[in-house]
């Protein structure tokens, strides 16, 4: 496709958008107007679902098939980035060297490591009380994991953090989130709508579907986020052509173990 193709496509595109996104805002309710309507509803459906969270009602009751778009984004990116980044044919791999780090840095990143952890499951399993959720508890549970890799060095973090583990949580993560939309169906209603008890509101059983399907969310972001930091670390490669005889790298790469390389010729 040519470059004056391409444009007259953008264009056509941008154009169609802005014509839409016109109309759109030209039927908004005036500026200061007392109803809410959608936010009333969005409140009515949360309480009746006994969802105390309105935004992880919104998310995982209301607009759940739009959640497992993004959800399916973030996978789609963390399988693409393994593929990419995979350990190729000449590349060979060694042990990084042990990293020195300073005894003040050491002692926090282990003091913060439990609390960080402890505060990304909270974040995820109160997701349908308070504000938080499987997307903003994954991220933290995932990245406190790394406090490790601050703490000590890229060996200690391998030690604890099991990749296959973590690549089956990611995917078990994203088919249990459709294998609830499914089962939704099965019992004759609609894809990933709300068919569980809705339990006491305000409790970690309430919400019904919205809490599973929040539960299912912080164990893909949770694992894809380990898994995508970690294909990124590993990526201190030093590469060399197959039948060099001077050894001189074709592409270096600075990052895991603190500064150590993590890959290199053998």
């Amino acid at each position: 496709m040519s470059s004056r193709v391409r444009l007259w496509v953008f264009l056509v595109g941008a154009a169609g958008f802005a014509a839409l996104f016109a109309a759109a805002c030209f039927d908004l309710p005036a500026f200061g107007t007392v109803p809410h309507p959608y936010g009333a509803r969005a409140v009515h459906a949360a309480l009746s679902h006994h969802t105390a969270n309105v935004i992880a009602s919104v998310n995982f009751d209301l607009r759940a098939f739009d959640t497992l778009g993004e959800e399916t984004i973030l996978f789609s990116a963390v399988i693409g980035t393994v593929v990419l980044l995979r350990q190729a044919r000449d590349e060979h791999r060694k042990d990084p060297e042990p990293a020195t780090v300073h005894p003040p840095v050491r002692r926090f990143a282990l003091l913060t490591l439990p609390f960080a952890l402890l505060l990304g499951l909270y974040v995820i399993a109160h997701g349908q009380i308070s504000p938080g959720g499987g997307f903003q508890g994954g991220v933290v549970t995932a990245t406190a994991l790394h406090l490790l890799y601050i703490a000590a060095d890229y060996r200690a973090l391998e030690r604890v953090r099991p990749l296959t583990l973590y690549e089956i949580g990611e995917a078990a993560g994203e088919a249990a989130y459709v294998i609830n939309g499914l089962a939704a169906v099965l019992a004759g209603s609609a894809f990933l709508a709300n068919v569980l008890p809705f339990g006491t509101i305000a409790t970690l059983s309430s919400g019904g579907t919205a809490m599973v399907l929040n539960a299912a969310v912080g164990l893909e972001v949770t694992s894809g986020i380990v898994v995508l930091l970690a294909r990124f670390l590993d990526q201190a490669v030093e590469i060399e052509e197959p039948g060099e005889d001077d050894g001189s790298p074709r592409d270096t790469g600075d990052s895991g173990g603190n500064g150590d390389d993590e890959r290199e010729p053998a």
